[in-house]
């Protein structure tokens, strides 16, 4: 790593953004704890993110290591689509998705001796239209429950349904990791 980090906390239990930060180079911990993802009404998008994101970060009291949270929303023409509760509320979210563009936005906030830095990114992501076999063969083979949006882009759904992306494809992931760099060298 070209930059001399102190010890960083990933306070996330998604396999995914321990992944990116592990090709990132970065060496790090994972921390978890339960935080209330609750937010106000009349928030946008990219707000909620950054919102839930900063409320995972006070959670800690690290003094000197940097606590990295992260939260990412899935929003179609204003809706946010979550994590699914269940499998029928997957098939729904996935046929929304089904044939048209969706945001995807990640919240990110770092957080270092009570100092808290946050920021987000923002990709459109279009889809092909599916059909409800294809919904259900995803679903049954990837169950993607644990995923905003019912989906990962890094799995079948990614590869055959999305048909491109405008924006970061890591942070479609759940972590822009482009961004998060530069905003670590700034930070430290």
């Amino acid at each position: 790593m070209p930059a001399n980090f102190p010890p960083i906390i990933l306070a996330s239990k998604s396999p995914r953004r321990q992944e990116l930060l592990s090709l990132m180079g970065l060496v790090f911990k994972v921390e978890l704890k339960d935080v209330d993802e609750s937010y106000p009404s009349g928030l946008s998008p990219a707000e909620i993110a950054v919102y839930i994101s900063e409320k995972k970060a006070m959670a800690f009291t690290a003094d000197d290591e940097i606590v990295i949270t992260a939260d990412t929303i899935v929003a179609l023409n204003g809706e946010i689509l979550g994590k699914p509760e269940d499998r029928r509320h997957a098939q729904e979210m996935l046929k929304k998705l089904s044939g048209s563009k969706h945001e995807v936005f990640t919240g990110v906030t770092l957080a270092k001796e009570g100092r808290i830095h946050s920021f987000y990114d923002r990709t459109i992501v279009y889809c092909k239209a599916v059909t409800a076999e294809e919904i259900d063969f995803y679903i049954d083979h990837y169950k993607p429950f644990d995923k905003a949006g019912s989906y990962g882009v890094q799995d079948w759904w990614g590869i055959v349904v999305v048909e491109r992306i405008e924006g970061s494809y890591t942070n479609v992931m759940g972590l822009p990791t482009e961004k998060l760099y530069n905003e670590l060298l700034k930070f430290i």
